[in-house]
């Protein structure tokens, strides 16, 4: 079995502690062409594929400023304003399996280029859109060309990085930026709505897009993955993989959960609206397990096995928690400073500085622990301060509360938030092959934005629920109570994780020696260098 350079340590390599590298195992494929380029030009990429993520998430964040003046001229109602939101993280989350099956399968580099190139498309109509309705439809186009640009992008750095240590580096960054990108986006869409107009934040959109889809164009090498000559056989079975059946009934059951989610949010739990969906979600999600068990691992896009890899299931799951903190974090701040407190939407985007700041130390904190310890401990750091950072923001229910309790919540908790974030992505790049980087990308940042697009809803849904009886929309009890809630979840998550996460991943160590290819996996014969 191949797998990943990210050493583990395991009790069958030399006893419980004795770190051994895992590689690849795929000799002179056609990554080896993304490997060899120089360092310089290595870093550019890199930074190129950290704008994409950047990319991904400014385009949720800069609509917390943007949504009030979007609200006010196209008439929408207060309570539809989230499917501004919700309308992204839904396309972008269901589309991702397909989009990390394609990548696994086909050439990453085009699968990300068509995915920026539409970005950059539907964000520019986006901006001349004054019309509630097809606005919605375009930022959903837009999640759907975001949803093709991640898992191409991580499945190239990983093959552009195969040393261990490098690796490590390389997606700690990539991740840090995409907590940035939150922080960023919120102070630029700020910046545009207060000096431009809301319209420039889809245009902002635009540029980036067509810079970095320029940058991948001209930088990355063509990634040879289909023989010369290939028959009309090969090109069958290879198609066949894709497992289209599979992945449409996945992606139905995440649109379906994801709208049933956030109309919850605004119709009522209890509502036919929100219960149907809801069930038919659950239904199709058994039918895929159902589905992907029956097919031959090859064929099937989400192939049974990888639950029995140690340790995926339990880091899956807890890849909820980092973007539920941040996504809930933004909207009851962000509301309670402009609506309530009458601040501009600058000077709310100044109060939510700690976060991005917060952000800066962790990236050499967490190379630097995920080197030394085991990667188990370096998550249950992030728990810890991300529990600690939380446990103080209800009680910030003022103004003049900000500094004693708020901007220290915000530093831990976005710390423990990015810490978790960055040493689970390659706690799971670890247990699993590294031919399979792009899937699982897809169910890591399908976890992301499930977790994002449900802890909003039930915050909100907690939060509107309370807030009836408790001081109204503008008192803080029922923002302290979905706040309660997140305290909840991540202490539940950190026990789940510290009871059923097995102590045998990492540190990451550059000097262990790789081991051989598992002879019961056959090399992928469809790879060829250029």
């Amino acid at each position: 079995m191949s797998a990943t350079n990210v050493s583990l340590e395991s009790s069958s390599a030399g006893g419980k502690g004795a770190p051994v590298a895992l590689a690849d195992g795929i000799q002179g494929s056609a990554y080896d062409v993304l490997s060899e380029q120089p360092k310089g030009r290595k870093l550019t990429l890199l930074g190129v594929f950290c704008f994409a993520l950047f990319l991904d998430t400014f385009n949720n964040s800069s609509l917390f400023a943007a949504i009030p003046p979007i609200a006010e001229q196209l008439d929408i109602p207060n309570s539809q304003s989230v499917w501004l939101l919700s309308a992204y993280q839904l396309t972008f989350a269901a589309l991702l399996l397909v989009s990390g099956r394609v990548s696994d399968l086909y050439n990453p580099k085009w699968v990300f280029v068509i995915g920026a190139s539409a970005m950059a498309v539907f964000a520019l109509v986006a901006g001349f859109i004054r019309s509630e309705i097809p606005l919605i439809l375009l930022r959903a186009l837009m999640g759907a060309g975001g949803a093709l640009t991640i898992p191409s992008a991580l499945h190239m750095i990983v093959h552009i990085y195969p040393d261990p240590a490098d690796q490590a580096k390389a997606i700690t960054v990539f991740g840090g930026m995409g907590a940035i990108g939150i922080v960023l986006g919120l102070i630029i869409g700020a910046l545009f709505v207060s000096f431009a107009s809301w319209p420039w934040v889809f245009y902002f959109s635009t540029i980036v897009s067509v810079l970095i889809t320029s940058s991948i164009v001209i930088l990355v090498p063509n990634i040879r993955r289909t023989k010369e000559g290939e028959s009309r056989a090969e090109k069958l079975l290879r198609f066949k993989r894709l497992d289209l059946i599979g992945v449409t009934v996945f992606t139905a059951s995440l649109i379906l959960f994801i709208f049933a989610v956030t109309s919850g949010s605004i119709d009522g739990w209890g509502s036919a609206k929100v219960i149907a969906p809801l069930v038919i979600s659950v239904v199709l999600m058994v039918l895929f397990f159902l589905w992907e068990a029956r097919l031959p691992e090859s064929y099937a896009a989400l192939p049974p096995k990888m639950w029995h890899y140690e340790n995926f299931t339990i880091l899956t799951v807890i890849s909820l928690i980092p973007f539920m903190w941040w996504g809930s974090i933004f909207p009851l701040f962000s509301w309670l400073d402009e609506l309530v407190y009458d601040w501009s939407a600058i000077n709310t985007g100044v109060h939510f500085l700690p976060i991005g700041l917060g952000i800066f130390p962790v990236l050499p904190l967490a190379a630097g622990l995920q080197s030394k310890l085991r990667l188990k401990w370096v998550i249950v750091i992030g728990f810890a301060l991300q529990l600690i950072g939380t446990i103080l923001l209800p009680f910030g229910n003022s103004k003049e509360r900000y500094w004693p309790f708020i901007f220290p919540g915000f530093l831990l908790g976005t710390a423990g938030s990015a810490l978790i974030y960055a040493t689970t992505n390659i706690a799971l790049l670890a247990v699993t092959p590294a031919s399979a980087s792009g899937i699982v990308s897809a169910v890591f940042n399908c976890m992301l934005q499930t977790g994002g697009a449900t802890g909003v809803a039930i915050v909100t849904s907690i939060q509107t629920s309370v807030q009836i009886s408790h001081g109204g929309p503008n008192g803080f009890a029922g923002r302290a109570a979905g706040l309660w809630f997140l305290v909840a979840m991540s202490a539940t998550l950190m026990v789940l994780f510290v009871v059923f996460m097995k102590d045998t991943v990492g540190p990451v160590d550059p000097t262990a020696p790789p081991p051989r290819l598992d002879s019961t996996e056959p090399k992928d014969s469809s790879e060829h260098s250029v």
